[in-house]
């Protein structure tokens, strides 16, 4: 267990983390900040900091600890989720960020609003306050709070405070720059001590062995468990519900729940928001869809060993903290810190974002439009304190009894996902879509998902969401025809954005779709 070296290590990553957090965070005095400068780092982030940031703000404990623990289950299949979202990643990045960034908007209700109007806006944003405090941010908290009790001992009480005060002292005055700077460093430590881990493990799984190594150690882990790395689960798989075989691949569902959390989600999309242009922009996301394709090896391959050395756990997210015991004194230091950064930097991200929506799209609505803009960075920073505050009391009492976070937090969200998805969709790329017709189809998203989930209990969630999906879209194109069906006047001039890119961007998409083929064809 811990020693004096681990502790110094991780004393020193916090001292170096806030420390850089209040280098770039330092004010210019010949320049007053404004809500651009603190929500959207003044729009001057570089490709690096964009793909770091949107890694570290996606990589978080509900990722590193929930996703690890369903590898030490279900195996390698649950990196659908990893894999798959690089392709999520470059559709974004070519079709939706032009018409974001060409809006200039600062939040995805305010971009809502300008297609719409301003009861879609307040629908959506009480929304992401909604799921952001309540499902986001106290499931990481919790679920890091139960890493630093079973590495530490220390107290889960005492875990979430310290969690929630360390994301403040590095974020709060800075705001984004402070967050995606950060994150450069962190996504870096973050990779380190995933592979670390993994490296640790397979080592020991074949130090009996003739010739001991991460080689033979993969080669008795894939020998041993062979059914680990099925990537496509068959029908008799008893997490085939979650997971159900090759329609994780071909059904719609998968790429509803990735469009909702990559193209249209607040704190993802805001990174982008925050680039200088279009293409710096692309190359941070490229950056961040090639990042994508290590996190199995990071993060679901822990887990799989863990089955091995350690195949009875109190729960399955238990697997992830109880590999890292396996480090010596030093590396677990530093692993640890990995662990915390990973943490600590979603909880920043999601935090920066509940207060940019709440700041522009709500106070500033209910204000009126003669707010300065140090009264807007204020409440913003107010803001973060209180969601951090609110969701450290809750976590324990909300998702204390549940065996798989990472499982609650997919099927909660697609109660949701299928008519913000509809929603977001027929505003980009829809001139007929009608205010009424997008609020209707994220009202029987809402209805059709919890009737399906009381009535067909068994159905896979990824189903209910496509059948969601079609019945949101149903919906929306029937009031539609109801209210006229004409041309509205705020749609989306889709001939005056420019969606070319880059040779470099086309044939980096290219060998990422080649490298998946080749994946899913070897493991299948």
């Amino acid at each position: 267990m811990f020693n004096t070296l681990d502790w110094i290590i991780v004393s020193l990553y916090c001292v170096g983390i806030i420390s850089l957090a209040t280098y770039v965070s330092r004010k210019n005095s010949a320049h007053e900040r404004s809500a651009e400068d603190y929500f959207l780092a003044g729009r001057s982030l570089p490709w690096w900091a964009i793909g770091a940031s949107l890694i570290a703000a996606n990589i978080s404990a509900e990722q590193i600890i929930g996703m690890s623990g369903q590898g030490f289950v279900v195996g390698m299949a649950i990196a659908v989720w990893e894999l798959t979202a690089a392709i999520a990643l470059i559709v974004m990045a070519k079709y939706f960020l032009p018409i974001f960034l060409e809006k200039k908007i600062y939040t995805m209700p305010q971009f809502l609003e300008q297609r719409f109007d301003k009861r879609v806006s307040l629908v959506l944003s009480f929304f992401w306050l909604i799921v952001y405090v309540f499902i986001n941010l106290t499931s990481v908290l919790w679920l890091g709070s139960l890493a630093i009790n079973a590495l530490t001992g220390l107290d889960l009480f005492y875990g979430l405070i310290i969690l929630a005060l360390f994301s403040l002292a590095y974020s709060l005055f800075g705001g984004l720059k402070a967050v995606a700077m950060t994150d450069a460093v962190q996504v870096v430590l973050l990779i380190f001590g995933g592979l670390a881990v993994s490296y640790i493990a397979l080592n020991t799984i074949s130090s009996s062995s003739e010739s001991p190594g991460v080689i033979e150690g993969m080669r008795i882990v894939m020998s041993e468990m062979p059914d680990k790395f099925d990537m496509v689960l068959s029908a008799d798989n008893p997490s085939y519900k979650n997971l159900p075989g090759i329609w994780i691949l071909l059904g719609l569902g998968v790429w509803i729940g990735h469009f909702f959390y990559w193209g249209f989600n607040q704190y993802i999309t805001q990174r982008a928001l925050g680039a200088k242009d279009i293409k710096e922009a692309q190359k941070g996301v490229m950056f961040a869809a090639y990042l994508k394709l290590l996190m199995p090896i990071v993060i679901v391959l822990p887990g799989i060993c863990a089955a091995i050395l350690f195949p009875v756990l109190e729960a399955p997210d238990q697997a992830y903290p109880t590999m890292m015991s396996l480090l010596p004194n030093g590396l677990l230091g530093l692993t640890f810190a990995a662990l915390i950064a990973a943490i600590v930097s979603s909880l920043a991200s999601m935090s920066n974002s509940i207060s940019t929506i709440f700041t522009m799209d709500v106070y500033k609505y209910f204000k009126g439009e003669n707010v300065s803009q140090s009264e807007l960075i204020s409440i913003g920073r107010l803001t973060v304190i209180v969601s951090l505050f609110i969701a450290a009391i809750i976590a324990k009492p909300l998702l204390g009894s549940f065996e798989s976070i990472f499982q609650y937090i997919q099927n909660f969200t697609g109660y949701f996902s299928p008519g913000i998805v509809v929603i977001f969709l027929v505003a980009l790329f829809w001139k007929k879509a009608t205010s009424m017709s997008v609020l209707v189809a994220v009202l029987i998203s809402l209805a059709a998902s919890v009737v399906f989930s009381i009535q067909f209990p068994e159905l896979p969630f990824i189903h209910r969401m496509t059948i969601v999906f079609i019945l949101s879209s149903i919906g929306c194109l029937l009031t539609t025809f109801l209210q006229g069906y004409k041309d509205q006047e705020k749609a989306i001039d889709l001939s005056a954005i420019n969606f070319s890119t880059s040779k470099a961007f086309n044939l980096n998409t290219m060998i990422i779709i080649y490298a998946l083929v080749c994946i899913y064809v070897a493991f299948a």
